[in-house]
């Protein structure tokens, strides 16, 4: 029996995870997602960040020896381990201005917009966040990058698809599964 793991990887904001959940409700498939792995909860959350040998750990216990699993999230820097298990890297690439936009939506769904407006609870930490993601193309801060990213990818052993986060996500899912069945036809 031929093994589904496929790892959705991008910057923030790319639509890594959205687009990861709906190929793996598609193919049936049990969706993780690496920041579940990499940060320790907290409240608020996304403060500590867990031990890289701990978040490998789980993961080995939680899925990676499976058969079929999506992974969406970077593991670039710590998750070199987990190359091995991939049978295809998606790497989903979004213009900027739209990544931006998608982050300041998603911050004030999870922590409300009076949270992340101009004065409330969590706008600093919002702002630096955004200002963090902007740098991604230019690579000129700690941290994820477009090079990086790029690098990486192109060292992998295993088959690579890119994709453009900007398109309507079910046209994605489509081609994504199509992809999918390509690795074992």
């Amino acid at each position: 029996m031929k093994s589904r793991r496929i790892h959705l990887m991008g910057a923030s904001g790319s639509g890594v995870t959205t687009l990861g959940r709906a190929l793996a409700d598609r193919l049936a498939l049990p969706h993780h997602d690496s920041d579940d792995y990499f940060w320790l909860p907290t409240a608020p959350p996304y403060q500590t960040t867990r031990p890289a040998a701990d978040r490998l750990r789980l993961m080995r216990e939680m899925f990676l020896p499976r058969l079929d699993w999506v992974l969406s999230g970077t593991a670039t820097g710590w998750g070199d381990e987990l190359v091995a298990y991939f049978d295809l890297v998606v790497f989903v690439v979004t213009p900027r201005e739209l990544r931006l936009k998608r982050l300041r939506a998603r911050e004030a769904a999870h922590f409300g917009a009076d949270a992340v407006a101009q004065g409330g609870w969590r706008h600093e930490e919002t702002e630096t966040f955004i200002a963090w993601a902007a740098h991604y193309e230019a690579g000129d801060r700690d941290g994820r990058s477009l090079a990086t990213h790029e690098a990486w990818v192109a060292g992998l052993p295993c088959p690579t698809v890119r994709v453009d986060g900007a398109r309507p996500l079910a046209e994605l899912v489509d081609q994504l599964c199509t992809d999918v069945a390509g690795l074992h036809s």
